[in-house]
């Protein structure tokens, strides 16, 4: 299969890029680098993968490597990903998460693309949710731009399957973690906290500490989008474990797999627009793309911890 992985040189396109590799499958990676890293592709670009420094703002750029490696799928990954920059400047938030993924798309489908496998999110979009786990039909009520931009991406998505039949399907990742992983956004609590483990720091927890999250190792989340490439389902699905975790059972359950390490703590002012409570419900995912996480919280930060 031939394949584009726009935002391949970052945390979780880079594990995607892999896996497409791994099976055979030939893949173009786009990506400006901005914060992707060329480190991250090594051994993707060492066995075929070619990489285009291009920015999803560019439409013509878009347009002109699309339509010239002719991909079957589109697994579009680049994004702004950080909550409190998107807060600060949210017309850029924008520009990369709206405004690039209309590019990327209709480049998509200019070039007669079979498939669109686009990224979003699950607890910035709904907000402080009725009740949890939510589901996809749960309300959407972002608390910062960045869950915002990432609701109006997805609805050009369901619009370019209205409009131009467009085989397109948004995954709503939980809190994905994992090897090289950046601490931005709100699920690099898990990159921060491992580090200051491994280096004897202390570890900041913004509010009291009790404000949760639904964590999705990386491995998950690219098993998630192999699955919805092959897929012919349509619509938005949650990508998570349906399960709560507070931010100090996850520093308990990185002491006890981290050995023994002590871990030290430290509390600041919360931080506006990030939720309280994040849960979502992965039962649609299993049902209809026959996709659900194998990997659970204590084993995932194992490995994440030997990865560095």
């Amino acid at each position: 299969m031939r394949a584009i992985v726009t935002g391949g040189a970052g945390f979780i396109g880079s594990h995607v890029v892999d896996a497409l590799i791994a099976r055979g499958d030939e893949v173009a990676v786009v990506d400006d680098l901005s914060t992707g890293r060329r480190a991250n592709l090594e051994g993707a670009l060492a066995a075929g993968a070619v990489l285009h420094e291009a920015d999803v703002r560019d439409a013509a750029a878009m347009r002109a490597l699309v339509g010239g490696h002719a991909p079957e799928v589109v697994f579009h990954l680049a994004a702004q990903i950080d909550v409190r920059r998107s807060i600060e400047d949210p017309a850029l938030d924008a520009a990369i998460n709206v405004t690039g993924t209309i590019n990327v798309l209709e480049a998509a489908r200019a070039a007669g693309v079979r498939r669109f496998v686009n990224t979003s999110t699950g607890g910035a979009i709904y907000g402080e949710a009725d009740a949890l786990p939510a589901d996809e039909d749960t309300a959407t009520r972002p608390l910062a731009p960045y869950g915002q931009s990432k609701h109006a991406a997805e609805g050009y998505c369901h619009l370019y399957a209205r409009l131009h039949g467009l085989s397109t399907v948004c995954l709503r990742y939980g809190n994905v973690y994992g090897p090289r992983q950046d601490p931005l956004g709100e699920a690099g609590v898990i990159a921060i906290f491992c580090g200051r483990l491994l280096d004897g720091g202390t570890a900041t927890i913004y509010g009291d500490g009790a404000q949760t999250r639904d964590y999705v190792h990386v491995d998950d989340v690219v098993a998630a989008n192999l699955a919805a490439a092959a897929s012919e389902a349509r619509g938005s699905f949650n990508i998570g474990h349906g399960t709560e975790t507070s931010v100090l059972e996850l520093v308990e359950t990185l002491r006890a797999a981290g050995d023994g390490r002590p871990l030290a703590v430290e509390h600041a002012a919360a931080r506006a627009g990030e939720v309280q409570r994040s849960c979502i419900d992965p039962s649609r995912a299993r049902a209809e793309l026959g996709w659900q996480p194998r990997i659970g919280l204590r084993d995932g930060l194992r490995s994440t911890l030997a990865s560095l």
